[in-house]
């Protein structure tokens, strides 16, 4: 067990325990260089000296570790500290679909269509580099808050061009989404992914697993020999067309089930389309049951299950039957393991020299780095982020830093700018700002939003964006990424009373359509007209506020009065 503040590789401070499994802890940690939360997988202490156990952990780490997907768990780093084997991955707040399903049941058609629709883009990725999963199920599936969908635990995934035979007569993942080919222990394809992945989307459309029994063999089976049971019967509101998705997908005969999870994925996204409603109940083209299911089935009864997730290893290899093909490669495997433990006898050697960290990494590009540090004897480990002041695959950061003396063959980490979890800004003046808030806002990135007053004379609508903090051009980060928005607030002001054009009365109304109490009085002053506009107590341009005063000053002419009192006393 590990304890809360133990720092391991010098670098993540644990912080608490999240989760325990049948090969390794999982804890949620602290990256003290880039600051950031982190999970932190470490080999149980029982495991750890098991060669077998250690190898199966490692090849977790590779096999994931090339996935870049944003419906995939991210993995950082891969390592071992004083024994301690781990892997640092992407930490993701949410609860697994297991947990979701539990709680609600059945979940509604649009909810299942999305979930699924993200899980299998996110399977066809690994596909597409070669790996399977292996172990598909709503207990390796993370939602978020926000409704994306984490695939988790590639612990049993294998690559596909991998000649590793440690796993050929295993029979992995939990028994309720086991394909059919892999409790006989045939093997697996991208095609028991497709399998496993009908079977949860059955689960996410009734809120059961289709096959039930009351030990693992009475369920592996059945999986083998029972059709599926229908969905549109359990629900009516479900259509055909959904249910022939899962037909296709558990097939029991691999031939007539999906080519490729990204065929499936394609079929998921018009399959809510009314057009397709009425389409007539999928029938296979090739036969389902094999004609010697007998002699498997009973091969299947004959093998020793230790638990309900059929977690097997057949380390007697009990079929004796081994063909030249399998025997060839074993040899080819010893070979290789043979000449490794060389290579490691002779690198563990030379390790106990001291080097120095190379000089001048940063601003170069992460192939470049990585090359310079390798050569040095060094191992080089990449983590990316992004930095405004820095191109895109530049390295900006180095630990431990250049020219530090470290042994030979261990690792220097190099921090390479990356434009991976970032948008380009546009230019967002004249839009409305409601729109282009929530635009970037449901992207992760924080909207500061300042008003400007303006005036109709400037002739620009309310809650327009005026101006914007961050260029046109430049980037944003979507986790950690700000920007000022300058908006339009349209305001009234005061316009000069005294140029003239205004009356006594067109002043009144002005007042009266701004709720402003207006008090006329009057000042003698010959420069003026009588009842010229001298004077007002709100200058012009300042802002009119309701329920305020407003003092208007009003000329009177004395000499035009006694003008005309003198000509009525003449005539």
């Amino acid at each position: 067990m590990i304890n809360k503040g133990e720092l391991i590789d010098n670098r993540y401070k644990i912080v608490k325990s999240i989760g325990e499994g049948g090969m390794a802890n999982v804890y949620l940690a602290w990256d003290t260089i880039l600051e950031r939360e982190v999970a932190v997988k470490i080999l149980r202490g029982d495991l750890a000296e098991d060669e077998k156990f250690i190898r199966r952990f490692q090849r977790e780490a590779n096999a994931a570790s090339s996935l870049r997907h944003p419906n995939i768990v991210e993995m950082y780093d891969v390592g071992e500290d004083n024994g301690k084997y781990f892997i640092v991955m992407e930490y993701v707040d949410g609860k697994t679909l297991k947990s979701l399903i539990k709680k609600r049941g059945a979940l509604n058609l649009t909810e299942s269509i999305d979930i699924m629709m993200q899980l299998a883009s996110g399977i066809a990725c690994a596909h597409d580099s070669y790996i399977i999963h292996r172990d598909i199920k709503p207990q390796n599936v993370m939602i978020l808050e926000d409704g994306r969908v984490k695939i988790t635990d590639f612990g049993i995934a294998m690559a596909l061009n991998n000649n590793e035979l440690t796993q050929t007569n295993s029979v992995m993942g939990s028994v309720h989404y086991l394909p059919p080919e892999q409790a006989s222990g045939s093997g697996s394809t991208i095609k028991s992914d497709i399998y496993s992945l009908g079977i949860l989307m059955f689960e996410l459309l009734t809120g059961k697993v289709p096959f039930k029994g009351d030990n693992a063999v009475e369920i592996a089976i059945k999986h083998m020999k029972d059709q599926i049971p229908s969905v549109c019967n359990i629900n009516g509101n479900i259509p055909q067309s959904v249910e022939n998705i899962i037909l296709k997908a558990c097939a029991k005969n691999p031939k007539n089930r999906y080519e490729t999870v990204a065929e499936m994925y394609e079929d998921l996204k018009t399959c809510l389309d009314p057009l397709r409603f009425e389409e007539k109940r999928l029938v296979y083209k090739y036969p389902e049951h094999n004609t010697d299911n007998t002699k498997t089935i009973t091969k299947l009864e004959s093998r020793e299950i230790k638990n309900k997730d059929l977690d097997l290893e057949d380390n007697e290899q009990s079929d004796k039957k081994l063909n030249i093909a399998l025997v060839i490669a074993g040899i080819v495997c010893v070979s290789i393991v043979i000449i490794g433990l060389v290579f490691i006898l002779v690198a563990s050697m030379d390790r106990s020299r001291d080097v120095l960290v190379p000089n001048n990494l940063e601003g170069l590009t992460e192939s470049e780095a990585c090359k310079k540090i390798e050569t040095a004897d060094l191992i080089c480990k990449v983590d990316y982020a992004y930095d405004e002041e820095y191109e895109e695959d530049v390295v900006i950061k180095v630990s431990p830093k250049s020219a530090t003396t470290i042994k030979a063959g261990n690792s220097v980490t190099i921090t390479v700018s990356s434009f991976e979890d970032t948008i380009e800004v546009e230019d967002y003046t004249g839009k409305k700002l409601d729109v282009i808030q929530a635009e970037l806002e449901s992207l992760g990135i924080r909207v500061v939003p300042t008003s400007k007053k303006v005036t109709k004379d400037d002739e620009i609508e309310e809650n327009t964006i005026i101006s914007q903090s961050i260029e046109k051009g430049d980037r944003l980060h979507k986790k950690n990424g700000v920007i000022e928005l300058v908006y339009a607030t349209l305001v009234t002001v005061y316009p000069d009373f005294t140029d003239g054009t205004y009356t006594q009365d067109l002043i009144q109304q002005f007042c009266d359509d701004n709720d402003i109490t207006c008090i006329f009085k009057t000042e003698e002053d010959n420069n003026y007209e009588e009842g010229a506009i001298i004077l007002q107590s709100r200058s012009a341009g300042d802002e009119v506020k309701s329920k305020t005063k407003l003092t208007i000053t009003v000329a009177t002419n004395s000499k035009n009065v006694e003008e005309n009192v003198e000509g009525t006393e003449v005539e």
